[in-house]
């Protein structure tokens, strides 16, 4: 069986429904993000920061800042759900982003935008009140999402792109 390196972890399944446990799982991957982030890149040269994952794909590096960018954008969104009327989101250009020069710069504002936002995000999603996780928003590309759909979107996304740093490292051999 050959495993599809652009997806180490499998392709996210949305669940049309959400449970408790499921929820407080992602919540927890989200918790422990940016720790296993800086794990993942620990000791790592500038060469092998801008090594690829895989063939024509984006290097650890734009990895990094990838995360940060899409969480900013997830956690901005889960505030608008819960805060307005099924919003409608601004979708945005993940792979253009990540060709600008600011993710070139070093990762470590990253790891602290990681570091910052993930407090935040984990502090909001443990205290929502009953029926909040339920809100929603409307994505144009991809239809309503819940705020709990969107958890174990980015609980799966989390995982999905340290999978992505620590196979790199096991394949090539760096410890």
């Amino acid at each position: 069986m050959t495993t599809d390196i652009r997806y180490p972890i499998g392709r996210f399944a949305r669940p049309a429904q959400v449970t408790d446990k499921a929820l407080s799982d992602a919540v927890d991957v989200l918790a422990a993000l940016p720790a296993k982030m800086r794990s993942a890149v620990a000791g790592l040269s500038a060469s092998q920061l801008d090594t690829p994952y895989r063939s024509d794909g984006w290097t650890v590096r734009q990895v990094v800042h990838h995360v940060a960018d899409s969480h900013m954008n997830a956690y901005i969104r889960c505030k608008l759900a819960l805060t307005e009327d099924e919003p409608t989101i601004r979708p945005y250009d993940e792979a253009r982003w990540a060709e600008l020069v600011d993710s070139d710069t070093s990762i470590d504002d990253s790891l602290a935008v990681l570091d910052g936002l993930h407090g935040r995000w984990v502090a909001l999603l443990r205290g929502l009140k009953p029926g909040e996780a339920a809100r929603t928003l409307v994505h144009p590309e991809s239809g309503v999402w819940g705020v709990d759909q969107l958890v174990l979107l980015y609980g799966w996304h989390s995982a999905h792109h340290l999978a992505h740093i620590t196979e790199l490292r096991t394949r090539s051999g760096w410890r």
